[in-house]
């Protein structure tokens, strides 16, 4: 602002509402479009350059990726920057297990130190405990869980990234007479060493309300996975097609401690590419999801 404007501005009252109309501004030129790769699993397969290019002509910049596995979808470290450089797009994120039962690289409970390492060199600010496998699911497994994550989360916070878990629905199923796993891993677990990423979807299908735990947990939740729930079938569907009530939750976003949150749509009837462009044109005509 000039000075000339600065003292016309002054004199009428009027630099608070210019004030909060430069931020509203900035806050929109600075925002980015996240999404979890998961979603173009199948392109991504066939042809990682090409997807992860057409995801950057629709505008998204900021990636959750899947499924390391000492290699990003085949390629080397050093190999999937430069396809990052030429697309122009960063990982936020990465996803991976727990190791407890499929010792595979990349688990947190098997070379862990590297993972870390090669997520380090790609840029991601976040690792997330992304799934527990059915054959996981025991009461045993259960309890030695927040032990295996604030071990995994040091590693990952003296790099200088965060930890978090992500929820399915089954988290959210009574483990025994202590309650169910998520509040198990929220109280058991260093508020520090591990957040959480919470899947607007899944808690929804398991009856909970988000909201709860923004109030009960404030600034636990940096990390949102967006997805929307069709009436009825309860199947996934384009945001803004569904049932959740994203206003409402969005509102509280701030309590959450929110930071990063990313579409994903685990499945659709149409071409996912064509879920994805709907699901965007909502996101970009409701800016309270933001």
């Amino acid at each position: 602002m000039e000075r000339k404007d600065f003292i016309i501005l002054s004199s009428l009252g009027l630099l608070g509402l210019y004030a909060c109309e430069m931020t509203h501004k900035k806050n929109h030129q600075n925002r980015t479009l996240g999404i979890q790769l998961y979603t173009v699993r199948e392109a991504l397969s066939a042809n990682p350059e090409k997807t992860l290019e057409k995801l950057a002509e629709m505008g998204f910049t900021d990636l959750e990726i899947y499924g390391y596995n000492g290699t990003f979808f085949g390629r080397t470290a050093n190999e999937f920057n430069s396809i990052l450089k030429n697309t122009g797009q960063r990982v936020v994120s990465s996803h991976h297990t727990t190791g407890i039962a499929h010792p595979d690289q990349g688990t947190l409970l098997h070379d862990w130190e590297k993972t870390v390492e090669d997520m380090k060199t790609i840029g991601a600010e976040y690792m997330v405990c992304s799934y527990i496998f059915p054959e996981e699911r025991t009461p045993e497994n259960y309890r030695k869980l927040p032990g295996i994550l604030n071990t995994a989360g040091a590693v990952v916070r003296k790099a200088g990234m965060q930890l978090a878990y992500h929820n399915h629905d089954f988290e959210f199923e009574t483990m025994d007479d202590t309650g169910n796993v998520y509040d198990f891993i929220l109280k058991n677990s260093s508020p520090e060493l591990v957040k959480m990423e919470l899947d607007l979807y899944w808690i929804a299908k398991a009856g909970l309300d988000p909201l709860d735990y923004f109030e009960q947990y404030p600034g636990r939740f940096p990390l949102w996975h967006v997805k929307d729930m069709k009436a009825g079938t309860k199947d996934f569907t384009e945001i803004g097609n569904g049932i959740l009530d994203f206003k409402r939750i969005f509102n509280k976003q701030k309590q959450a401690g929110l930071k990063h949150w990313f579409l994903e749509q685990d499945s659709s009837d149409k071409d996912i590419f064509e879920s994805i462009a709907i699901s965007k044109k909502y996101i970009q005509d409701n800016p309270y999801i933001h």
